[in-house]
């Protein structure tokens, strides 16, 4: 059986920017403000070294100290930390994830290696059991995100291999559009897995076919306005929960048009969260875009849309998409 957590992965679960100075280097103190705005914001986790979180350009030292940070800081909190440890190299990803076992990570994952990916179902579970029993008592997500790795195969298929071989496995992360493969992945072996929703954008029609929670970099900035629609959708309010969906999918889509990660960093900064630039190969926008991005989002709404506390969703224009 799935070694399961305390508390699964329901809710909105956060993956943090990693929070760097402006020469580039790990600003670690930003990690408390983060936290901050996460209970704040009623997130359940925070999904730390993610895609978010630039885990592809943060050497395995950056890593570790960032993973030690965010557990210092959410300690005594409701704040449960999930560490992601995924990478090309299967012994780093095993260093990781022994290292937030250590630390006491509530959970880890692990994408697919991507440079020489796997070829098959078979090598994706070898490599999926070789990172989980370097953590032997730390539940296990298999990270699913083929627009980025692209290693794509059936993840209903994966339960299936995966259920006797990977003692610790508790579900997926499942950043994939195909919600036909996530209903059969729902319903394997009788429902016992946990299955966080990874596509933003998407996020009601995952709720409609039985999904409990989402991991999101938009919730770092978006958080309030996705819990209105957690619980519209939980009052069946079906119409007010479209409409906090196409509010998200608005403000995404403004968003992926001057660059995501980019975006989101402007973004925070204008919150008062200053988690600095991206890493290069990512740019930062120059400051006329970011002057222009930052007027689209108040035209649109977005800075009284996740106000806590805000009022019920305005009927809005749709972004230019």
């Amino acid at each position: 059986m799935p070694l399961f957590l305390q508390r699964p992965l329901h809710g909105l679960i956060v993956p943090p920017h990693s929070p760097f100075h402006a020469d580039g280097t790990l600003n670690l103190r930003i990690v408390e403000k983060q936290a901050e705005r996460l209970l704040r914001d009623q997130v359940t986790a925070a999904f730390v070294g993610g895609s978010t979180g630039e885990c592809a350009s943060l050497t395995v030292l950056e890593r570790m100290a960032l993973v030690e940070r965010w557990i210092e800081v959410a300690a005594g909190t409701t704040l449960q930390i999930v560490v992601h440890v995924g990478g090309n190299c299967i012994d780093d990803a095993r260093h990781l994830a022994t290292h937030a076992e250590g630390k006491g990570a509530a959970a880890i994952a692990a994408l697919a290696p991507s440079y020489f990916k796997p070829r098959s179902l078979e090598v994706l579970t070898q490599c999926s059991a070789r990172i989980a029993a370097a953590a032997p008592r730390t539940p296990f997500y298999y990270y699913d995100i083929p627009t980025l790795t692209g290693v794509q195969f059936s993840m209903a298929q994966f339960l299936d291999l995966a259920y006797e071989r990977i003692p610790t496995l508790a579900g997926i992360k499942f950043t994939n559009l195909d919600l036909s493969t996530y209903q059969f992945c729902l319903r394997a072996h009788d429902g016992i897995w946990d299955l966080p929703w990874g596509m933003d954008q998407h996020f009601l029609g995952a709720l409609a076919n039985g999904a409990r929670g989402a991991v999101g970099g938009s919730y770092n900035y978006s958080a309030p306005l996705f819990n209105r629609m957690l619980e519209a959708f939980a009052a069946g309010e079906l119409s007010l929960a479209r409409d906090y969906q196409f509010q998200g999918t608005q403000v995404l889509t403004v968003m992926h048009r001057y660059g995501a990660l980019a975006a989101a960093k402007v973004t925070m900064k204008h919150l008062g969260i200053d988690v600095g630039p991206v890493r290069l190969p990512n740019e930062m926008l120059p400051a006329s875009q970011q002057t222009s991005l930052l007027q689209e989002l108040d035209q649109l709404g977005f800075f009284e849309w996740i106000k806590v506390g805000s009022p019920q969703a305005p009927r809005s224009a749709p972004a230019r998409a």
